[in-house]
């Protein structure tokens, strides 16, 4: 008869290790025309204006959240397409009242497919709308709960 015998490793990563696990601190966008961006993000997504430390009239930033920062930065040659599988997302209480928001302010939005004023459902059953500002960045917004 022969033994079997079965050894099981758990690896669990230590305060050491957890510590080195980076955490968002800021997004950087450079932007074509710094005062219609700043509308933007102010107006539109409410982002909170922070002080920022340049002081140059290049730099604008936001609070995104407790511990993170949007910096907008003027001196993109011109606005240009990207993708909207680059984006920048955003959760938000009410999906409802936010996009009655952006209907007041005729903001532009949209499904994943890009049917106007439409949401798109997520496999996880989170609701989303993209939008894009004014160098065409897209924008997620959805009513995730996490």
């Amino acid at each position: 008869m022969r033994k079997v015998v079965a050894l099981a490793v758990v690896l669990t990563v230590g305060p050491a290790v957890a510590q080195l696990r980076p955490a968002l601190n800021h997004i950087a966008l450079y932007v074509y025309d710094l005062p219609k961006s700043t509308a933007f993000y102010r107006d539109v997504l409410g982002l909170r204006q922070i002080p920022e430390p340049f002081k140059d009239g290049r730099h604008v930033w936001f609070r995104m959240g407790p511990h993170s920062q949007l910096h907008l930065i003027q001196g993109a040659a011109r606005v240009e397409d990207h993708a909207k599988d680059t984006h920048l997302a955003f959760r938000v209480k009410s999906l409802p009242k936010f996009m009655a928001h952006l209907n007041a302010t005729t903001t532009r939005y949209r499904s994943w497919s890009g049917e106007e004023k439409q949401t798109t459902l997520r496999p996880d059953g989170v609701k989303q709308v993209y939008l894009q500002d004014p160098d065409n960045y897209w924008i997620e917004v959805n009513d995730d709960r996490f």
